[in-house]
């Protein structure tokens, strides 16, 4: 299993059909790569995560169409080999430290593998970096 400190962005968006699509799309054509992408209802807006590949590339992606995306943030991404309590395995090693978890996301990403993002506050990024021995 694989541990990354990534970079996120996070941002608020019209919570009607295609508005990520069009956002996803109109990153694609500026070339930008996503290692993780995120969305949720918040209020009667929506609010999206973007975990780029390349952060300079994404904000200067960003200002060339007109996105707002907010300050940058750090999240893990977790990448490994799929079994039963895989995520479950990242999870205790968080609790035991006493790290709280904000939000989590895992999948089953097929061909036996799985992957997560999972947020910690910003107050326990070092502690958690440390102890999921991210890189």
């Amino acid at each position: 299993m694989s541990v990354r400190k990534v970079n996120y962005f996070a941002m608020h968006v019209s919570n009607r059909p295609g508005e990520a699509a069009c956002l996803l799309k109109e990153l694609k054509k500026q070339g930008v790569n996503l290692l993780g992408f995120t969305g949720f209802p918040d209020g009667r807006r929506s609010q999206v995560d973007f975990i780029p590949a390349n952060t300079a590339q994404f904000l200067r992606a960003a200002r060339k169409i007109g996105m707002r995306p907010g300050k940058k943030k750090t999240g893990f991404l977790v990448r490994g080999k799929d079994r039963t309590g895989a995520l479950g395995t990242v999870m205790d090693r968080l609790a035991k430290a006493k790290i709280n978890v904000t939000a989590v996301d895992g999948v089953s990403a097929g061909n036996g593998n799985f992957g997560a993002i999972l947020w910690v506050k910003s107050k326990d990024v070092t502690r958690a970096t440390r102890t999921l021995h991210a890189h």
